[in-house]
């Protein structure tokens, strides 16, 4: 049996740290919200939110707002959540081995400036 993974993703609102269950996006061409199941993964220009914020979600006047109509849950864990837990362990593993220092030879010493003697005064 696999152990669970707990999801790391959290609601994007500041201050909340329930797990998301829905990802919001904005179709700006449609002034529309769309609030759907959490996406696979985190995308750069959508919101991950949990249950109360994204049932509580309201849009500026104007703009329409879509809702899934099924159950926002919180994803099972699934085989790629087990792979990435385990790629993270394998690097928090590589960067705390001890990193042997390259040996390094001193730079030869250049005398490329020369002491002139103060010419005598005439």
């Amino acid at each position: 049996m696999v152990p669970a993974v707990r999801s790391t993703r959290r609601c994007s609102r500041t201050g909340c740290t329930n797990p998301a269950v829905a990802t919001l996006t904005f179709a700006y061409a449609d002034s529309t919200a769309v609030v759907g199941p959490l996406a696979t993964s985190s995308e750069p220009h959508s919101y991950d939110l949990c249950e109360r914020h994204a049932l509580g979600l309201t849009a500026p006047r104007g703009w329409d707002v879509v809702r899934h109509d099924g159950d926002l849950v919180e994803p099972e864990p699934s085989v790629d959540d087990l792979t990435a837990l385990a790629e993270a362990v394998r690097e928090a593993g590589r960067a705390l081995r001890p990193i042997e220092p390259v040996p390094t030879t001193p730079a030869p010493h250049r005398a490329h400036l020369r002491i002139l003697p103060t010419p005598p005064d005439n």
